[in-house]
């Protein structure tokens, strides 16, 4: 049987301030009335089982509010994986969604794209073709500001709310 919205929504409850699914029907287990449904995977996700099949809290969502599954994905635009609250959830291409990633936990500068290299700090972009090399800077702001109008030059304001340029340079 597909998952239709009318079974979905007969047996669960989404609130949109929360993003949490609640049980409306018992199904045994932990699948308890009036209980949130779903469990968090290994990579952060909600995930919450329908007969017998997994699906991801944040797709469900998007399936409940809008009545079809999302063509591509449905990100998650504060980037926290397990917020599925309906303002935080937008459909987008997976290019849209690749831009919008946090910054790598190594990074030295803080900002994606913005790395230190012999001394300078070298700024790059991932545009649909290829990486393209900005420049290399020496100073911080400087080449976070290149990277910031590379970013508006390939559109990444359109996918990524939450631009770490956009953020470091706004401080």
């Amino acid at each position: 049987m597909d998952l239709t919205q009318k079974y979905l929504k007969s047996i669960l409850h989404y609130n949109i301030d929360t993003g949490l699914f609640i049980r409306k029907v018992s199904r045994g287990g932990n699948a308890v009335k009036g209980r949130v449904a779903g469990y968090k995977d290994v990579y952060g996700y909600i995930v919450i089982q329908i007969n017998d099949k997994r699906y991801k809290a944040h797709r469900l969502a998007w399936f409940y509010m809008e009545g079809y599954w999302p063509e591509y994905q449905v990100d998650h635009i504060n980037r926290v994986k397990s917020d599925n609250r309906w303002c935080n959830l937008r459909h987008i291409t997976p290019s849209c969604n690749n831009k919008n990633r946090n910054v790598s936990k190594i990074s030295k500068s803080g900002v994606t794209g913005v790395i230190r290299e012999r001394n300078k700090w070298r700024v790059r972009i991932k545009t649909p073709d290829s990486y393209k090399h900005i420049g290399c800077f020496d100073d911080l702001d400087e080449a976070v500001r290149a990277r910031w109008v590379a970013e508006k030059k390939y559109n990444y304001p359109d996918c990524n709310e939450t631009s770490s340029a956009y953020i470091h340079l706004s401080k």
